[in-house]
Order: C-alpha cells, then structure tokens, then sequence
C-alpha cells in the first residue's frame, strides 16, 4: 500500500484566516489513484516545524505533499528550508525566469528582484512547470520516498496535480485501487438506520469498510476498499452490497455520491413539467437559493417570497393577521395560509413554507427555540407538520430547509 501524508503550510490557516481546501481537493485525486491518505497537517511558517514535521511524515509515507509558503516575500520559507533539507543550492531556471518576466509583464507588474526569486529553485529537484501562475513545482526524490513542494494558490495548485504530479506519481509507483462509494439515505436518523442495516453491516466481508456521514436529515454510507489489485471486482462488489440495501431501506435511498433531495425534486419538477414557488420565514431564503443553485432550476422554480416580518405575510401572502394574532406566526395555521399564499399569487404547481424560531432569542416554554412549522402546498391540498430543528441557529435553518424539501419530494412521489 502506497501512503502519502498531506502538509499544508500558513500561519494564515492556524489563526483561522482563510480554510484548507488544498489538502482535501490532493487527497482526492490521490485516493482516486489507489494512494492512501496517512495524514493531513497544517504548521506555520516556521523553518524547523517543516524540517521536523516533514522528516516524520516519511517514516509513515512514500509521498509528501506540502503545499505554501512559495512566495517571492521573505515570510515564504518552503523553499530555502527545502534546499537545506536536501542538502542543495539554490539555483535560477531560465525557463521560469522568463515564464515569470512575461506573465508580470502582461499584468504591467515590473520584474524586479523578488519576482526573479521565484525562478530560483534547489539544484537537486526536478521543476514541476507552473503554467497558470509564477512559483513553480518541486519534486524530490530520495530512494522510494518523493517530497512534492506546490504552491498554496488553489487554482495553481490543482493544474500542477492534474498535468504533473498525478502522472508522475502514476509513472513512479506500482498503484492499486482504493474504492469508494457513497449512497444517500434520507428521512431516516442515523441511529434508526444503523439498526435496521445492522445484519447487512455484520455480514459485510473482509477489506470492506463503512462509514455513516450524517447532516441534516441526509445519512451517507460509504463503502471502501484500499489497495485493491483488481478495481473493477471491487467496484462491482461494492455495487451488489449497497444492492442489498435497496430491499432493505427501500424508500430512504435518494442515490450515490453527491446526489441530494433537491436534486430529485429538481428532476421530477422538469420531468412533470411542474412549477415550485417557496415562502420563507425562518429558513430565510435557504429553500429558494438550493434550487436555483441548480443549472435549469428556472424551468419549474418560479418564485421565492422571505416574509420574515407578521405583515409580510399578511401583505405579501395574505395570511389572515387574526390568525397571526390568535395562534402566533409560528403556528400550523399560518404554515398553511403561507404555502397557500406562495401557490395562489404566482400559479405554481406546488409550494414550500417556512415560520419558525431559529434564535437563539424569541423562544418560550411553548415554543421554544428550533420550532419550525412547515407547509407544502399541491393540487391535491395542502400539509403541515411540526418539525424540531436544533438549537443552534445555522442547524435550525438548515434542518428545517432540509425538512422542507423532503417533504415536497415525498409528495411527489406520490404522483
């Protein structure tokens, strides 16, 4: 088994300045090619915490991957650090001398001293080009072991993984497959299911991992297999596995990988040729902004209405204002006359509503924080349920728009 372990370098990531999405993109396309992910580290940009941390990470992996701290200004360290790791000199490459001089020049910047640093590199790796920006690659080689040095520039760095460092890691070591794959289960909590699959899970052969990946009301199961010598018996062993489970949680299986339930609401909006408005309260706009994040969402998606304040929704959507004084804005009653209101002034097909108590002030005894009314509206009429959404006021606007749509889909089910 090939491993590789994952070094980010920044002190911006350790005060929380900006997030790590290198590694998590590297470790991807590594285990896509049958490479095992040991660790991912972050450290600061500190000469002996890279030395020290990258001497480790060799005695558990063949590969490691860093990436920042390539950077023409002196707080960029990797690469004089790097060149005392391995005992060489620094020395310019012509061909990324002149690379950086016409990029600047383009961009009107001058090629000043600091910029032709970037073409100064350890005399002993080999320069991984950088096309798209202006500090390029490094690889090193020692024995069986390979350091890779990237720059921290996301953009950057995912086309040296893709034209470069893939290919030759590829070309470098003897790869076997690691399989992953997720299915999607909704409408389930993860306890519930963990019971219901507990005979299939216990039943699961040898070399086949699962892991339960829960978020609001979505539960993933992820089968894996490292190391496989044959891919495709894996992957097809994994397939007859997760088609086990069809016959055992029928209804809660939305679909594999990053399908989600908006997705098959989306689908069988445009295959009905359906319409969907949404009137939001508590969710703020959450419900709308899911479907139409999704490329031809404007084929059945026809409005979205945030009636946050008791006279918007008296106004807007025409919710009976006795009735927001007599039973509360977050009540079934004003649910019901929200969605109903939705459907009514835009002609859709179906519609979504949301009043709640998302916080963290405005709770009582009787409704305390997280009480979230829900509504769909469809030709058939229109449903209401009581839905407890959390604590927390990012869980409670996520849950109940989770909730929301998970209704609406099981109502299209329905025909």
């Amino acid at each position: 088994m090939i491993k590789a372990t994952i070094i980010t370098i920044g002190d911006e990531i350790l005060i929380g300045q900006i997030v790590d999405t290198n590694s998590v993109s590297i470790a991807k396309r590594l285990n896509a090619a049958g490479i095992t992910v040991e660790e991912k580290l972050s450290i600061g940009d500190d000469a002996e915490q890279i030395a020290t941390t990258l001497k480790r990470a060799h005695t558990q992996s063949q590969i490691v991957i860093i990436t920042g701290g390539l950077g023409p200004t002196k707080d960029d360290i990797t690469k004089h650090t790097l060149a005392r790791i391995f005992s060489s000199q620094l020395i310019e490459n012509k061909v990324v001398a002149e690379h950086v001089e016409k990029m600047l020049a383009v961009r009107g910047i001058a090629f000043n001293a600091l910029n032709r640093s970037q073409a100064m590199v350890p005399e002993c790796c080999t320069v991984l080009f950088n096309h798209h920006g202006t500090a390029p690659g490094m690889w090193f080689e020692e024995g069986d072991h390979v350091t890779i040095s990237l720059p921290g520039v996301p953009f950057e760095m995912e086309h040296l993984m893709e034209d470069e460092v893939m290919p030759r890691l590829k070309a470098h070591y003897s790869l076997h497959a690691n399989i992953h794959r997720t299915m999607i289960t909704s409408g389930i909590a993860e306890s519930i299911l963990a019971e219901r699959i507990a005979e299939w899970e216990d039943a699961l052969p040898k070399g086949v991992k699962l892991a339960y990946l829960p978020s609001p009301n979505i539960v993933r199961l992820r089968l894996s297999t490292y190391d496989s010598e044959d891919g495709v018996a894996a992957r097809k062993r994994i397939d007859e596995l997760f088609n086990q489970l069809y016959k055992i949680i029928p209804d809660n299986i939305v679909g594999y990988e990053d399908a989600s339930v908006q997705q098959l609401v989306h689908q069988l909006l445009t295959e009905r040729g359906k319409t969907l408005a949404v009137a939001e309260s508590c969710t703020g706009g959450t419900i709308a902004s899911r479907f139409t994040a999704m490329a031809g969402s404007s084929a059945y998606f026809l409005a979205g209405v945030v009636a946050y304040a008791n006279e918007a929704k008296r106004d807007i959507l025409g919710v009976n204002y006795d009735d927001i004084m007599r039973y509360g804005a977050v009540s079934e009653q004003v649910a019901r006359q929200m969605a109903e209101g939705a459907r009514r002034i835009t002609g859709a097909d179906y519609a979504i509503a949301t009043t709640g108590i998302a916080g963290p002030t405005g709770g009582t005894t009787q409704k305390p924080v997280g009480t979230v009314w829900i509504a769909v509206a469809t030709p058939q009429g229109t449903i209401a349920t009581l839905r407890p959404s959390g604590t927390d006021r990012s869980q409670i606007i996520n849950r109940a728009s989770a909730y929301a749509i998970e209704m609406l889909y099981k109502e299209l089910k329905k025909g």
